[in-house]
């Protein structure tokens, strides 16, 4: 299939009124929990759906929130979209609105703990069943079963970077009744990749990260069909876990530049991951964008670009890429990515730290693992002060 990148006039304008309160350029924040009704009529209209469209009550839905949910749909090239708190509170709510008792779900293995933890604990309490498949699409048909409702897949995953086939997922599923594919785009965005061009059902996102852009947010987004994104809408507004018209006005003002930074961090992450996988002090790079990488040739079939994380095995194990972490003077020390700074964290320490290093060798973390979220500085700068790092 033919890769193409996000319309920016879409990242600026989908989803945008024209004419808004107070003429006002960007969308207003609605901060407002109930909505008033100018009478009993007005009330039976709504309740018919014949009345014009409009909200009821802050749960269910913000002319804030769902001018995102609009641009965030015309982004991923998909019917509608439903944001979240955060983007766990996405997945979570989107497993649970597909899924009862005596179900089986799917998840390939690389994925975010969250979401392992989810599927272990919650959805293992509630008698829905999980098989966690290899990162390879062809080993999906094995795993498959009657009673299979949800194949899960992360598209780069974490925080190796695995890029899985899409179309030969989407084909392995196609014709089992009641499957749906989900397709967790994280790392990716819309700008690098669209899953709903190769046929996922869904697409979810921490829109935390990438979508926000600043590390200054919490939220979380489910796009896809319009039916299935309705069922998910509606789970939401049982669960409460709905994104408050704030929030949502924060991405809606980070999606507006989204193509501008991936593009600048595809760019500065391909050449720092060239950069490392050339001195003596790394093991290994891991970056879809380099031919070492196990799925390069998957990523430059569905990828535009390749995303601005870059993980890498540090030498000395634990204790040597501690002291490589700390040393770096650009770089913060943070759990997340995708924003404008620079993030730095290693794994065995920080997400995995109560686990022994058999334990996290078992789940293929090293102790010497550090992932690299590359912001918007000028990569020349970046890789100055890695290069110290290292030589120190």
């Amino acid at each position: 299939m033919k890769k193409r990148g996000i319309s920016s006039t879409d990242a600026v304008r989908a989803g945008d009124r024209k004419h808004k309160p107070f003429d006002a350029v960007p969308q207003p924040i609605v901060a407002t929990a109930p909505y008033t009704f100018e009478s009993s009529d007005a009330i039976a209209l709504h309740t018919e759906g014949a009345g014009r469209e409009r909200e009821e009550y802050g749960r269910y839905g913000n002319p804030t929130t769902r001018a995102v949910e609009e641009r965030l749909a015309a982004l991923e090239g998909t019917e509608d979209a439903a944001m979240f708190a955060t983007g766990m509170a996405a997945i979570s709510t989107a497993v649970l609105a597909l899924t009862k008792r005596g179900d089986h779900v799917a998840i390939f293995s690389e994925c975010y703990r969250m979401t392992r933890e989810l599927a272990e604990t919650t959805l293992a309490r509630f008698g829905v069943e999980t098989t966690f498949v290899p990162m390879d699409a062809a080993a999906l048909a094995d795993a498959l079963r009657p009673r299979t409702r949800l194949v899960l897949a992360e598209m780069p995953s974490n925080p190796h970077l695995r890029c899985l086939d899409l179309t030969k997922i989407v084909e392995t599923c196609r014709g089992r009744r009641g499957l749906k594919t989900m397709i967790d785009a994280t790392f990716a965005t819309p700008v690098n990749c669209r899953p709903a061009e190769f046929g996922a059902d869904l697409i979810v996102h921490s829109a935390t990260k990438y979508l926000g852009g600043h590390h200054d947010v919490l939220a979380g987004a489910v796009c896809g069909k319009r039916e299935l994104v309705s069922l998910v809408r509606d789970a939401r507004g049982m669960l409460g876990s709905i994104c408050d018209p704030h929030a949502a006005f924060l991405v809606g003002r980070g999606l507006k530049t989204l193509a501008l930074r991936v593009e600048k961090q595809n760019a500065s992450g391909l050449e720092i991951a060239r950069f490392l996988e050339a001195r003596p002090e790394i093991e290994r790079v891991f970056y879809p964008g380099l031919p070492s990488h196990p799925d390069h040739g998957v990523a430059r079939a569905q990828m535009h670009g390749f995303g601005g994380v870059v993980s890498f095995v540090v030498r000395g194990g634990l204790e040597g890429a501690r002291r490589f972490v700390d040393r770096l003077q650009i770089a913060r020390i943070a759990p997340s990515f995708g924003g404008v700074d620079t993030l730095v964290e290693q794994p065995a320490v920080m997400s995995f730290y109560e686990m022994t290093s058999e334990e996290r060798a078992a789940i293929g973390i090293e102790d010497g693992l550090v992932r690299l979220a590359v912001g918007i500085e000028e990569p020349a700068d970046l890789i100055e002060d890695l290069g110290h790092a290292l030589k120190s």
